[in-house]
């Protein structure tokens, strides 16, 4: 979710010393900058589980991207990670992509986003949020929408 809270300046900082520190190329240019979730108290707990390595994906609404009218995460795309106040805290690189039906998602799946012990406490949480960015941005949940599964890697953090 894109995050307005963040000052472009301390996001060109981060950035420069991500690709200095990394040694890419400065026309290295990053996808998306964004925080987990809608609410503080879980965008930072989720910031904590990647910071940490125990969340190494995430599951977004394919109707989020189609209603905003952005393009879903590929293979090799960069983007922030930033804490709720919108302070850039991770680089991440995505490493896989599947595009799943919500109902289709098994515990084999779900347990690479680290949040959950079984699959019904992930399936709880997810149709929470999806159904609050859906009042949100225009969409209604249901057991059939196509889920975005992101697999991704920490390649820079401070």
């Amino acid at each position: 979710m894109e995050n307005q809270r963040y000052s472009q300046e301390k996001i060109d900082m981060f950035w420069n010393m991500f690709l200095n520190e990394t040694g890419r190329s400065e026309t290295t240019e990053y996808l998306d900058i964004f925080h987990f979730e809608v609410t503080e108290k879980w965008a930072n707990e989720l910031l904590r589980l990647v910071l940490i390595g125990q969340k190494k994906a995430t599951a977004s609404s394919l109707w989020r991207y189609e209603i905003e009218g952005e393009d879903i995460p590929k293979v090799g795309d960069l983007s922030i990670v930033t804490d709720w106040e919108g302070v850039p805290r991770c680089v991440i690189e995505t490493t896989e992509i599947t595009v799943i039906l919500f109902s289709d998602i098994t515990y084999d799946i779900c347990k690479r986003e680290g949040e959950d012990d079984t699959l019904e406490s992930w399936r709880a949480g997810h149709i929470r949020y999806f159904k609050e960015e859906g009042n949100e941005i225009g969409y209604t949940f249901s057991d059939d929408m196509p889920v975005v599964f992101e697999d991704f890697e920490v390649v820079y953090q401070v």
